[in-house]
C-alpha cells in the first residue's frame, strides 16, 4: 500500500508496474492526485528546477512550454504519467489513512482509512516533505478581523484587488507570491526574518521547433536533462564548503541583487549574512524588482503581535492589513504521516524519533518499522538538484526489494539496528561539514534537536550509487515458503 499520490507514489507505481509488481494501491487523501502540486495553487506558481530536469527520467515530457514549469502543467504531467501507465484503477482518492499499526503476529500492517481497513504486507509513506504547512503561533491572530490563510492553502474565493496585504515569509513561496499579489493589492507588506540568497531564473518559453525536436529525436532531451543535471551537480561542492565556489556563487547573487535594487538601504536589508547554501537558494527575476515598487513594503522588524486591523512590530510599529498571507513553508521534520504510524514495540514513528532522534537507513526505512519504506526519509533531501533525483533513486531501491520478496517469499523486511545507526552517524558526520550547518543561519533543514537530519551530504549521484540495488546483507529478512500478498482492502 503507498499513501500519497504525489510524484513519489506515482513515480513508484510506476516502477512497480514495469517490474511487473502490479498488487498494489495508492490511498490519496484529496480527491486528485498531485501531492504538493495540487495544494500550492497560489498566482505565480512555478518550479524552481528545469523542466526537463524535474520529470521521471523514465518518462521525459517533450511538450513542456516553458523552461521552469508552470504548477498547472506539472500536475498535467503526472495526470499523464497516470493514463500512459493505466494506474486510475490502482488510485483510491478521497482516502485518509488515520493510523497504521505492525501486527507482528499476522506480519501485516493494519491501516484504518477513512473508507475502511486495509491489510498490507507492506506499507510506503509517499507523502513528502511539503505536506503539512508550518503557520506562527503569533499573538492575537486569533483577534485579527480580516482573512488569513497559508500559501499552501490559497483561498481563491479572496480578491486581493485593492486589498492591504500582508505577506510573511520570504522563502521559495514568497518569492513567487509578492511579485503577482503586487499587480493587483493596494499595498503589499513583505515581513522578513532573515534575507536570502536569491539568483537569476532566466525563464524562457521552449518554443514549438524545440517541441518537435525531442518528439523527433527523443535523444535530445536526454541529453538535455544529463547536461542539467551535471551543471546541478556542480554546487555541490559549495554545499561541501569549497570556498572558490562558495565566493564565485555568492559573487553572483550579490551582482543579481546590485543590478535589480538600486536603493543601497534596500540592498543592504536583503543581503543575506550567512553562506550561500546554507538555506534554501531561491531563484527570482521579479522579486527583487517587486520590492522596489512604491506600494510595496519590505519589514524586517520582528513581528509581536497581530491585531484586529493589522500587524505591530517589536518597535512599536502598526501597519494595517485586511490580508494575512503565510508564506512560512512546512514542518519538514514533523510530517504528519509519522504520527500514524506504529512499530513494532506499539509507539508512533514520531514519538521514537522524539525519543531517539530522526533516524532512518537511506532515508527509506527504519529499525522497529517492519515493511515501511519511507520516502526522503532522513538524510535523503537535496539542497542543490531536483529533489526528484533522490525520489526516483529511492523508487528504484523499494523496487528492487520488493522485487526481492516476490522472488524470494520474503514476508518481513526491516534494516538491521547496527547498519542504520552506522548510517545516521556518517551521514551525520559529513552533513555537519556543510555550508548547511556551518554557514551561520538556521534553516527547515534542522530537526527539533537542531540536528540537520533532512539533507543528504554530498553530490546526488552518490547517493543513487548507494541505492542503486537492495542490500538484502543489511536487513533481517523473514522467508515463507508462500509469495506474499501485498494489498487486502474492504471497501465501504
Amino acid at each position: 500500500m503507498v499513501v500519497g499520490g504525489g510524484f513519489a507514489g506515482i513515480g513508484l507505481t510506476i516502477r512497480l508496474h514495469q517490474a511487473g509488481i502490479r498488487d498494489f494501491l495508492i490511498a490519496e487523501r484529496s480527491a486528485d492526485i498531485g501531492g504538493t502540486w495540487r495544494d500550492n495553487d497560489y498566482p505565480g506558481c512555478t518550479c524552481d528546477i528545469p523542466s526537463t530536469l524535474y520529470s521521471f527520467s523514465f518518462a521525459p515530457n517533450p511538450a513542456w512550454t516553458w523552461s521552469f514549469a508552470s504548477r498547472d502543467e506539472i500536475l498535467s504531467y503526472l495526470h499523464e504519467c497516470v493514463r500512459r501507465w493505466q494506474l486510475a484503477d490502482r488510485i483510491s482518492l478521497n482516502t485518509e489513512v488515520l493510523s497504521a499499526k505492525w501486527d507482528d503476529d499476522a506480519r501485516r500492517w493494519q491501516v484504518e482509512t477513512s473508507r475502511g481497513p486495509v491489510t498490507a504486507t507492506f506499507l510506503v509513506a509517499a507523502t513528502g516533505p511539503f505536506d503539512q504547512p508550518a503557520v506562527p503561533a503569533l499573538p492575537g491572530l486569533d483577534e485579527f478581523t480580516g482573512t488569513a490563510f497559508h500559501s499552501a492553502r490559497w483561498e481563491h474565493g479572496h480578491d486581493l484587488t485593492a486589498r492591504r496585504v500582508a505577506v510573511i515569509g520570504t522563502g521559495a513561496s514568497s518569492v513567487q507570491i509578492v511579485p503577482a499579489v503586487a499587480e493587483l493589492a493596494k499595498s503589499v507588506q513583505v515581513y522578513q526574518r532573515t534575507p536570502a540568497w536569491v539568483m537569476p531564473k532566466k525563464t524562457r518559453p521552449a518554443g514549438a521547433l524545440r517541441r518537435g525536436l525531442f518528439r523527433a529525436v527523443p535523444a535530445t532531451q536526454r541529453m538535455l536533462r544529463a547536461f542539467q543535471y551535471w551543471t546541478r551537480e556542480l554546487p555541490a561542492l559549495a554545499v561541501g564548503g569549497n570556498r572558490v565556489l562558495l565566493a564565485m556563487l555568492e559573487g553572483q547573487g550579490r551582482a543579481h541583487l546590485r543590478a535589480q535594487v538600486p536603493d543601497p538601504e534596500l540592498r543592504r536589508r536583503l543581503t543575506p549574512d550567512f553562506r550561500i547554501f546554507c538555506k534554501r537558494v531561491l531563484l527570482s527575476d521579479d522579486f527583487y524588482p517587486a520590492l522596489t515598487r512604491p506600494h510595496v513594503e519590505l519589514v524586517d522588524n520582528p513581528i509581536a503581535r497581530v491585531t484586529a486591523d493589522g500587524i505591530v512590530t517589536a518597535d512599536g510599529t502598526s501597519r494595517q492589513a485586511d490580508t494575512i498571507i503565510f508564506a512560512t513553508g512546512f514542518t519538514v521534520t514533523d510530517p504528519p504521516i509519522t504520527h500514524r504510524l506504529y512499530g513494532r514495540g506499539g509507539g508512533s514513528l514520531a514519538e521514537t524519533w522524539r525519543a531517539q532522534g530522526r533516524a532512518a537507513y537511506l532515508g527509506t526505512c527504519v529499525s522497529g518499522f517492519p515493511n515501511l519504506f519511507l520516502f526522503t526519509g532522513p538524510h535523503a533531501g537535496t539542497s542543490h538538484t531536483s529533489l526528484l533525483v533522490m525520489i526516483e533513486a529511492q523508487a528504484g531501491y523499494i523496487t528492487d526489494a520488493l522485487r526481492t520478496a516476490v522472488a524470494g517469499a520474503v514476508e518481513v523486511i526491516e534494516v538491521r539496528p547496527r547498519v542504520q545507526h552506522r548510517f545516521m552517524a556518517a551521514a551525520g558526520d559529513a552533513v555537519g561539514r556543510t555550508v548547511s550547518v556551518t554557514g551561520g543561519c538556521t534553516s527547515y533543514y534542522l530537526d527539533a534537536d537542531g540536528h540537520n537530519t533532512t539533507l543528504w551530504p554530498g553530490a546526488s549521484w552518490r547517493f543513487r550509487r548507494r541505492a542503486r540495488r537492495f542490500d538484502a546483507e543489511s536487513y533481517h529478512l523473514v522467508r515463507q515458503g508462500t509469495e506474499p500478498r501485498f494489498v487486502e482492502m474492504e471497501r465501504k
